[in-house]
């Protein structure tokens, strides 16, 4: 038996709800917007549908990751820092060393999710935290722009 699927639920999606996060990083690491997400959903009065989130930058990303052991984040970066080293040779360092792994990193981890949204909440699991990855050392201001599209009630 390949699995179970819950009742079905059909909804028109007459709700489109947007507004732009402003993110604050330290550097390389991950900022938990998860709570943000989760304002966001509830001051669209979002019940059913899907929550959009797009990073607007190319040196950055999202991703859904654990949110119990930080030491998970702290093992990402060093992958990702074994995936595109600084000191590869890069062509392109306009902004610096760490730019061009910043785009490589942005690349393989992506710039967009998409997050169901069931009775008003992420559906997200029981340990998973929504992230903004930033990818230079140096501090930055990120845009994420949040988008609800489905039933508000």
């Amino acid at each position: 038996m390949p699995g179970t699927l819950t009742p079905v639920r059909t909804a028109a999606a007459a709700t489109v709800a947007t507004a732009t996060l402003t993110v604050a990083t330290r550097g390389t690491g991950f900022v938990d917007i998860t709570d943000e997400a989760r304002r966001f959903v509830a001051a669209a009065g979002g019940r059913h549908g899907t929550l959009l989130l797009f990073m607007r930058h190319t040196s950055a990303s999202l991703t859904i990751q654990e949110n119990a052991d930080p030491d998970v984040r702290v093992d990402l970066v060093t992958a990702l820092d074994r995936l595109a080293p600084a000191e590869a040779g890069w062509v392109h360092d306009a902004e610096g060393p760490d730019d061009m792994p910043a785009h490589v990193k942005t690349l393989l981890t992506g710039v967009s999710l998409a997050v169901p949204v069931v009775g008003g909440d992420l559906a997200l699991g029981t340990w998973q935290g929504i992230y903004v990855a930033e990818h230079r050392t140096r501090p930055h201001r990120r845009e994420v722009v949040l988008q609800f599209l489905g039933e508000a009630g």
